[in-house]
Formats: structure tokens, C-alpha cells, sequence
């Protein structure tokens, strides 16, 4: 156990347990640090469903421009 006395209140208890942290840019009202949302290099996130959704545009554009070629479905055979 520790011998360091007990903090009266929550804004006390806060400080302590920040104390030892690095401190962050924002904190709450009780002086605990907001954490920083960080953008994941795989994933589901916004910029990979941007590219996902222009390559489907592509690969359909390119599917209507093989079909109008052929002049036929691209399941249809011949």
C-alpha cells in the first residue's frame, strides 16, 4: 500500500492519478485528459470506403464498356 494520503475530492483524485501522465491538450472538468482519436491504417474507416466506392464506379463503368464492345451481357454467351 501506498503511504500517500487519501485525495478529498474527485478534482483531487483526477490530479493525482494525471500526475504521472503526460499531459494532453484538452482536458474535462475534473482535470482527467481526454483521449486523441487516432485514424487506423486498415480497417473500416472514411477514407478507405472513399476508395472502395470509386474503384466499384471504375469496375462498373468498365463492365457497361465491355458490354456496349461486345454488344451482348457479359454472361451471355455468344
Amino acid at each position: 500500500m501506498s503511504d500517500a494520503p487519501l485525495p478529498a475530492s474527485p478534482r483531487q483524485a483526477a490530479k493525482a492519478a494525471t500526475a504521472n501522465r503526460v499531459p494532453s491538450a484538452k482536458t474535462t472538468d475534473l482535470g482527467t485528459p481526454i483521449p486523441v482519436r487516432w485514424v487506423p491504417r486498415w480497417g473500416f474507416h472514411s477514407r478507405n470506403e472513399q476508395l472502395n466506392g470509386r474503384l466499384a464506379m471504375l469496375g462498373f463503368m468498365a463492365l457497361v464498356a465491355v458490354e456496349w464492345v461486345l454488344g451482348h451481357g457479359i454472361l451471355i454467351r455468344p
